[in-house]
């Protein structure tokens, strides 16, 4: 038999999004269900034990276990509001905002909240997505895999390594596989710029000598049983393979740090409207979907670069999905924010007929733009600001933050070389 439950909102997931979303839900004096297919709050953080976490945020420096553990600890500290549902799993979200789930210890659960905040973070991008050619030995894994057999399971998964991709998982393991005398013989991109954060390159790769290889990609993966080996090709401007570049490096292991997806099926599911750049759902500046009611943040909204962004959308939406569930409605949005020139995408990418305060919009560029000049402009031709830098890269998120009164319809915000 099915149990049903009601709350004024329903989360799903609760890693670092999931617990700042319902701590600020649950001030706004929100009842809370905060669903978690793990069997414990904290998500991808519990297997992050490198520090950086928490010096925007908590203004410390802290590892991946203790960021999210300040934030479980507040969360049990508001246990008369906040219920962890933890070893279950959501499979659906209806337009009507029942999310259906299912946990060996409850059995089928069917939730009917009066809102509901989507932060189920992102997964990585695999072998197969690749369409990297040769057999299917051991010894592949994705660089988020590795860390987790490393720091968890106390597992090596190999002695000679090649990493492809030089998003920030990689570059950290990278450094983690030396620390437990593995030898990381390259990092190979594809792209003529890293994807990660310049301190990841410079303490994880530069500190410990180890190559970065840019325009190079894998052409093919040798061994039967285990990897024996990779071929490496360099590229030209079009990502195409430059004919007689190609190398063999013996190796027993290949990492794969290839990208991050955002992991909203539930959200295509309930037929909510997909930004196809960032992979997650369309929102305004109090992160509500195109389904009211249904609010997303953290790394299923947009991949972010720093936990500490993931923490203040959450709580963004966490206050606007009680303020909601309290009054059962909000106002639509009027107004739409689109990217301009090496722009890549902009979040929120609506905002609402009645903003409150000051608006902050983050993005990221399409390619290193060096000097950079941003524009924030209206539709009817105002400047609401302008800023240069020194350098933008992909690999960092940006963000400006614009006064809502000054704002009167469309904004474009555009980034080119001065």
């Amino acid at each position: 038999m099915t149990d049903i439950r009601k709350a004024d909102i329903a989360i799903i997931g609760a890693g670092p999004a999931g617990l700042a979303a319902a701590i600020a839900a649950a001030d706004k004096g929100a009842d809370v269900l905060l669903l978690e297919r793990d069997s414990r709050p904290g998500g991808i953080l519990q297997q992050c034990i490198h520090n950086g976490f928490g010096l925007h945020y908590f203004g410390e420096e802290l590892t991946g276990p203790e960021y999210a553990a300040r934030f479980a600890d507040e969360a049990v500290k508001r246990a008369a509001r906040i219920t962890v549902l933890s070893d279950t799993m959501a499979l659906s979200l209806s337009g009507g905002r029942t999310i259906t789930a299912v946990s060996p210890h409850d059995g089928p659960l069917t939730i009917q909240p009066g809102a509901v905040v989507l932060a189920m973070g992102c997964r990585e991008r695999t072998r197969g997505a690749l369409g990297i050619p040769g057999t299917r030995p051991a010894g592949v894994y994705t660089a988020g895999a590795a860390q987790r057999l490393v720091n968890l399971d106390g597992y090596l998964p190999g002695r000679r390594v090649v990493i492809l991709g030089s998003g920030d998982i990689g570059l950290i393991m990278a450094r983690r596989l030396t620390w437990e005398s593995a030898r990381v013989l390259m990092v190979c991109e594809l792209m003529p710029y890293s994807s990660g954060l310049n301190r990841n390159i410079v303490q994880c790769l530069r500190d410990y000598d180890i190559p970065l290889h840019f325009n190079t990609t894998v052409a093919c993966v040798h061994g039967r049983e285990r990897v024996e080996a990779v071929t490496v090709v360099s590229v030209d401007e079009k990502r195409q393979p430059i004919p007689g570049s190609e190398r063999r490096v013996e190796c027993d292991t290949l990492l794969l740090s290839v990208g991050l997806v955002p992991e909203n099926e539930l959200t295509r599911m309930a037929g909510i409207r997909i930004d196809s750049v960032t992979g997650g759902a369309v929102v305004d500046e109090r992160r509500q979907t195109s389904l009211p009611g249904v609010f997303a943040c953290g790394n299923v909204l947009q991949v972010h670069d720093l936990v500490d962004h993931v923490s203040r959308e959450a709580e963004i939406a966490g206050r606007y999905a009680a303020e909601f569930a309290a009054s059962g409605g909000l106002s639509a949005p009027s107004m739409d924010v689109s990217a301009e020139g090496l722009t890549r995408y902009v979040v929120p990418q609506r905002i609402s007929a009645s903003p409150k305060g000051r608006i902050d919009l983050y993005f990221r560029v399409k390619d290193v733009v060096k000097p950079a000049r941003l524009t924030v402009k209206t539709a009817d031709g105002r400047t609401l600001l302008t800023r240069r830098k020194q350098a933008m890269t992909p690999g960092e998120m940006e963000h400006v933050t614009v006064d809502a009164a000054a704002l009167t319809g469309d904004i474009a915000v555009r980034t080119e070389v001065v």
